[in-house]
């Protein structure tokens, strides 16, 4: 069933869905159609200026945020987000540059020379959000043909959807993809460190600690009972799918679980084909998980 609920925002991909997180595009985009969701993705997008170089440079970070929000707003949309650093970094400048006149003036200068301007009349949303509190329960139920009972679901929201502002979700103990996998039938399994970090990109820097950090989150839904874990995060995704096995020689314990998108257990709860949520990009065994666990 395609949904007609007729929601329309600008869409701003994210650099790492061009590369080693493309499968979260495929699957947002084929889950958004299911719903009824127009995604028009931004022309000339840049990178948000997300991860390190905030810490670098914030101003110029500030800059390349703003810029895609002032694309987005020559649309008269909502600009929606899937990576959550992304989201924090757009998120971020919009509130800044709404907040502090010193940093609005630098930004409306830098966007000026380059012919641009931003007034802030746009919100910036996290796709997860405008799932559940945009699109909601009913709207998500009638589009399950494949209803996940007996799959348990451990959901990592990770660090950036509900820090620092807490406007979206509890920062401690977030729910929307609880709710989400309720909606789709499947099983929420006890999971204590569903918002903690799971390293990020200290797995590139300081690599034992980042092992430490994604092995206890590996580990905690594992003694959860889950048959999964999903995310809503590409460097979460990729630290809790890529690093399992080294994570498990350092720990001495065995880390494997297979690591969704939620976008991707949306999809498979609404029937769209393995291709259409892009399964085959997993580097753990998520198609056979489905195979095993989901029926029509």
């Amino acid at each position: 069933m395609i949904s007609t609920n007729n929601k329309s925002y600008s869409y701003y991909p994210g650099c790492s869905t061009r590369s080693a997180n493309r499968a979260y595009d495929i699957s947002t985009r084929s889950v958004a159609g299911t719903l009824g969701i127009e995604l028009e993705e931004l022309d000339d997008w840049n990178c948000c200026g997300a991860t390190a170089y905030v810490a670098i440079h914030e101003k110029r970070s500030f800059v390349l945020s703003a810029r895609n929000l002032a694309i987005a707003e020559k649309t008269g949309k909502d600009l929606v987000a899937i990576c959550s650093g992304c989201y924090l970094a757009l998120r971020k400048a919009s509130k800044y540059i709404a907040e502090n006149s010193k940093i609005k003036a630098d930004v409306t200068k830098a966007l000026a020379a380059g012919d641009m301007t931003y007034n802030g009349t746009i919100g910036v949303r996290h796709f997860l959000d405008v799932v559940v509190t945009e699109i909601g329960e009913q709207a998500v139920r009638d589009c399950v043909s494949r209803k996940l009972e007996g799959l348990k679901v451990a959901p990592y929201y990770g660090c950036q959807i509900g820090r620092p502002f807490g406007e979206i979700d509890d920062p401690e103990d977030p729910q929307m993809m609880d709710d989400l996998i309720g909606w789709l039938g499947g099983e929420v399994t006890p999971f204590p460190l569903k918002a903690k970090c799971c390293g990020g990109l200290m797995m590139t820097t300081q690599a034992d600690i980042g092992q430490e950090l994604t092995g206890k989150i590996l580990q905690n839904a594992k003694d959860g009972g889950a048959d999964c874990i999903i995310t809503a995060c590409p460097l979460c995704q990729m630290n809790l799918e890529g690093y399992q096995q080294t994570v498990g020689k350092a720990m001495g314990t065995d880390c494997s679980i297979p690591v969704l998108y939620f976008t991707q257990l949306m999809g498979v709860a609404f029937g769209l084909s393995p291709g259409d949520l892009a399964l085959k990009d997993s580097l753990t065994p998520v198609e056979a998980l489905m195979t095993e666990k989901v029926h029509n």
